[in-house]
């Protein structure tokens, strides 16, 4: 039987849809794959302790910027992105016991916060590839932690940061990358959308890649 041809209007219609589709995406570091293990269990030991199913739901992540925007944007974001990762140090990460934000929040304090910062700073120039409308804004991340449990009830945090003020962590990694992560709007799981190692290269050669 031979297959129904699409009107043009109709295929047309569909190209254009998947252009004006939206994802959700996060700038982030990622700790190596031992320390991850390590920051999950203390995920997995406070959602049991404190009834807190979402405290195992986020992967371990030093999230630099959170926004929303088209799909069809994406390639021009990635490219800024790269080129900026191929200016960048690779440097090293401290992570040190626990803070939280009252009432709702309990995550890893990191120490070493400066070329966190200084790294949000250089994203930030992009930021208005980043910006969809007056409603999605980019939304950066200048004081850097990774989050243990977050939306917690009022008790949860209570009870939860009473024994976490007292507790210690110790941890470090080299952050020698940034991850664009993406995922439909609804969606629950996050995917890779690129990988970008931070090669310290001279600016000249950063410049060269912009028009590329």
């Amino acid at each position: 039987m031979q297959k129904a041809i699409k009107p043009v209007a109709a295929v047309l219609n569909e190209n254009y849809k998947k252009q004006l589709a939206t994802n959700e995406y996060l700038v982030i570091l990622s700790p190596h794959e031992e320390l991850r293990a390590r920051i999950q269990q203390v995920k997995k030991d406070f959602s049991e302790a404190y009834q807190a199913p979402g405290a195992v739901g986020g992967k371990p992540q030093v999230t630099l910027v959170r926004f929303t925007q088209l799909a069809l944007m994406e390639e021009r974001i990635v490219q800024r992105l790269r080129t900026i990762a191929m200016g960048y140090c690779p440097f090293k990460v401290e992570l040190k016991d626990f803070g939280s934000f009252p009432s709702h929040t309990i995550f890893i304090n990191i120490t070493s916060k400066l070329p966190i910062r200084s790294l949000v700073t250089e994203v930030k120039d992009i930021q208005r590839l980043m910006k969809l409308d007056k409603e999605h804004k980019p939304h950066f991340i200048d004081e850097p932690y990774i989050t243990v449990a977050r939306k917690l009830l009022p008790f949860q945090y209570e009870k939860g940061w009473q024994e976490y003020s007292h507790k210690s962590f110790t941890g470090r990694f080299i952050a020698d990358s940034m991850l664009l992560l993406k995922r439909r709007a609804g969606d629950i799981a996050w995917q890779i959308a690129e990988r970008m190692a931070f090669q310290n290269l001279p600016v000249t050669t950063r410049q060269g890649a912009l028009f590329m």
